[in-house]
This record gives structure tokens, C-alpha cells and sequence, in this order.
């Protein structure tokens, strides 16, 4: 007889949240999903499911996020899957963007996803079990015109979720980031997507081209967001699951073109690279050989 997990759901309300939430509730399992408000409009949506618990949070507020980790631990007993979904698109040049608009996409995609870290890990370090999964982006695998700024709050997400896996491995407890491609959702509309308020002409054929293509794709990428979903069930229930697990083809293609020019770079300035240790560290590594 299946085990039922509790699942603790940021940022649920649409887009992969909704989606996670669907197919975890499918699948069996209890799913604490947290929206920013019209509470009893997302309810409605699941007829009133008992395995399911609505709360408020914003995950830049630690008192409410503090309050939604104990309701879940109060109406469940437990939380067993952490997914911090909730983040928002910001599309800008690297000199566009303000530093107030830095800051806030910064505050919801990183700090709110620590919020909830530091919240959830305590009653998994107390029982030794849990898995953490943080959603990053391809925008933090490898970088694109217009999404840096963006993209470099996802590569603090793939490395603080690196280094907190090996942290709590020897708890017992897993961590996982995953790297979404291009998903049919509504990422790309005004409900998820932030443009800079400035626009700079001299960026017109790199981050404007970027600005038009984004509007122009938005519901037609390739990623099913079902079937994205449906590898967050599978990866659940993996016994071992992977620290970085890239989803759709596009991400995956992302990846290799990135690190097969980093090689590149690497054999072209192989000297360089190789030539900036101490004289005395050579020579110990001569003796050696």
C-alpha cells in the first residue's frame, strides 16, 4: 500500500504550481498549496479535496511563511516534498533594469526561496526524511540576451541548491534543482513577466529583438507543462534522486552548446589557465610525477 507524501506548493495559483498541484493530487498524495490570495476561488477549483490545504503566503514575508510551514505541519503532520516554485520573469538589459527592479526579483526568486528553505528544514532535519526541489530555469544554466538579470537569480539557485545537498545528505534528506526549458504556460504574459521600465535604443537589436520574440512565443513553446509534472511525481518517488535535473530538450541542448565552449575556451587558453600557480607548486608537482 502506497505511503501518502505531503507536498508542500509555492507559488501554486497557475503555471507549473497548478500543474504540480494537480498531479500530485492525482496521483494520491496531500498537497499544501500556497497562493497569494483568492483563497476560496483556487479551492473551488478541486471541489473540495481533503487531501488538499489552501493557505495564504507570500514568500517574502517570513511571519507568513513561518505561519503556512506550521498550518501544514498542524493539518498534516508533515511535510515530505518542498517545491519552491514561486518566481516571477524579469526581461531587461543588464544596464536597464533599475536597481529597485534588480532588488524585488531578487527578494521573490532568491530570499523567498531561502524563506522557505530555512522554514520547512527544521521538522526534516527533526525526522531525518524530506525532499527539497527548487526550480530554476535553462535562464540559469547557461545565460540570454535579455534575461541576465533574470537568469543570474537562477544560477544562485542552482548553486545554493549544490551546496545544500551535500549539506543535508547526511540528514537524510534530498535536494534536487530542476531546470525548466520553454513551457506552455504563462510565464511570458504580464501575469509572470516584468519588463524594465527603461528601454535603452541602443539595445534595440539585441534585448528589443528579444522583447518582440518573447510576445510573439508566448503559448506557443514547446514544453507540456502536464508532462512536466508528471517528472516531478517520478522524481518524488526516485530513491535516488539527481541534485540537477535539466527538463525539456531545449534545456538540454542549452546545456552541452554551453559547456562545449567552455571547453573550447579551456583548450584555447590552456597555458594561461595552467600558468598561474606558485613556482614551488610546479615543482611539487614535478617531484610527484
Amino acid at each position: 500500500m502506497k505511503t501518502q507524501k505531503t507536498w508542500f506548493i509555492t507559488g501554486a495559483s497557475r503555471g507549473f504550481g497548478l500543474e504540480i498541484t494537480k498531479a500530485v493530487l492525482a496521483a494520491g498524495d496531500k498537497v499544501v498549496a500556497t497562493v497569494r490570495g483568492k483563497v476560496a476561488e483556487f479551492e473551488a477549483g478541486f471541489n473540495g479535496n481533503p487531501d488538499l490545504l489552501v493557505v495564504t503566503m507570500d514568500v517574502t514575508n517570513e511571519q507568513q511563511v513561518s505561519g503556512a510551514v506550521s498550518a501544514a505541519i498542524a493539518e498534516f503532520g508533515r511535510i515530505d516534498v518542498l517545491v519552491n516554485n514561486a518566481g516571477y520573469g524579469l526581461l531587461a538589459g543588464v544596464e536597464e533594469a533599475s536597481n529597485e527592479e534588480v532588488r524585488q526579483n531578487y527578494e521573490v526568486n532568491v530570499f523567498g526561496t531561502l524563506n522557505v528553505i530555512r522554514a520547512v528544514l527544521p521538522s526534516m532535519r527533526a525526522r531525518r526524511s524530506g525532499h527539497i526541489i527548487n526550480i530554476s530555469s535553462v535562464g540559469g544554466l547557461g545565460a540570454y540576451i535579455g534575461w541576465g538579470l533574470y537568469g543570474s537569480t537562477k544560477f544562485a539557485v542552482e548553486g545554493i541548491t549544490e551546496a545544500l545537498a551535500m549539506e543535508v545528505a547526511p540528514l537524510g534528506i534530498q535536494a534536487t534543482v530542476v531546470a525548466p526549458g520553454f513551457f506552455r504556460t504563462n510565464f511570458l504574459d504580464e501575469s509572470s513577466l516584468f519588463s524594465s521600465a527603461q528601454i535603452i535604443p541602443d539595445y534595440a537589436e539585441t534585448v528589443g529583438v528579444m522583447r518582440d520574440f518573447a510576445a510573439k512565443v508566448s503559448y506557443k513553446q514547446p514544453g507540456d507543462p502536464a508532462k512536466l509534472a508528471q517528472a516531478f511525481i517520478t522524481l518524488a518517488n526516485a530513491k535516488n534522486p539527481p541534485v540537477h535535473l535539466p527538463l525539456g530538450n531545449d534545456t538540454l541542448d542549452r546545456f552541452r552548446s554551453k559547456t562545449a565552449a567552455f571547453e573550447k575556451d579551456i583548450e584555447n587558453w590552456y597555458d594561461v589557465i595552467t600558468g598561474t600557480d606558485h613556482d614551488d607548486v610546479h615543482a611539487q608537482a614535478a617531484v610527484q610525477a
